[in-house]
């Protein structure tokens, strides 16, 4: 008899110690299984950890994700800038995300909304009506997988090195034809246009102005150097890389955004 009421005295103290718990130790309990931010549930589970090692649970009654003690800090403007530049550069996606600090899924999320923005025709300065000279070839690249070809045609200014022309898409005539309707007017009208021995050029070039001509004659090189800083400079479309585009419209965002950066110190210079 006696044991017996020593066990319930001994269990009412465990009972009033737990009632008179300081606030700090209830905080921190509560601390490890943290409320639902959506319904307040407390019926929630482990589920994984951020990429910067953060805690995540989910809530059984509403499915919600959330992360423990959050620090969600916003991308500063000089951040954004900083990433401007970079896409210039051959740097990819994941390298710009480490050197930046940002989360891949944020900076993703960013460069699919810039390249959609991105104006699809060029900007060229007011040239006077007389002789201009052209440059036009067309510069193979893929999207997802090689068998997926897609051809960048490029149009520039043997004087200026503006690029004033381009269309991206297959190898057809009907390519070649958009190119040319790419071009200002005035080129339309009045420029001699050099370019290989592609057939599609011939088909929609008027003959009296058209020169198709081998790489030895130099009568391409500005275009064929060009073309040599488009692979240097822009990460999709360097060879045997493991960064080339998955998505068409980011793919052709990407050249549009490269070639208005370029025109726009061509005219500063």
């Amino acid at each position: 008899m006696k044991t017996i009421l020593a066990v319930i005295f001994f269990l009412l103290e465990q009972s009033q110690q737990n009632q008179e718990q300081n606030p700090e130790q209830i905080a921190n309990n509560t601390d490890l299984k943290q409320s639902c931010p959506r319904c307040g549930s407390y019926h929630t589970i482990k589920n994984g950890s951020t990429h910067n090692g953060k805690s995540k649970r989910q809530c059984k009654n509403c499915g919600r994700q959330f992360v423990l003690n959050p620090n969600n800090q916003s991308v500063f403007l000089d951040i954004k800038r900083l990433i401007d530049k970079l896409l210039l550069e051959r740097i990819p996606l994941r390298g710009i995300a480490r050197v930046t600090g940002v989360s891949f899924s944020w900076l993703q999320n960013y460069v699919n909304t810039k390249f959609r923005r991105v104006p699809r025709q060029v900007n060229v300065s007011e040239k006077p009506k007389g002789k201009l000279v052209i440059e036009c070839d067309e510069m193979w690249s893929f999207v997802s997988s090689k068998a997926n070809k897609l051809y960048i045609w490029l149009a520039i200014d043997r004087v200026t090195r503006e690029i004033i022309g381009c269309y991206i898409g297959d190898r057809t005539r009907c390519s070649a034809r958009k190119l040319w309707a790419s071009l200002p007017p005035i080129y339309r009208q009045c420029a001699v246009a050099y370019t290989d021995f592609w057939q599609a050029y011939s088909q929609v070039i008027p003959s009296k102005r058209h020169k198709a001509v081998g790489k030895e004659t130099g009568q391409t090189n500005h275009i064929e150097r060009l073309n040599n800083t488009f692979r240097q400079r822009i990460s999709r479309l360097v060879r045997k890389s493991l960064s080339f585009s998955k998505n068409l419209e980011n793919h052709i965002g990407a050249i549009w955004y490269f070639i208005h950066d370029y025109n726009s110190r061509i005219a500063i210079v």
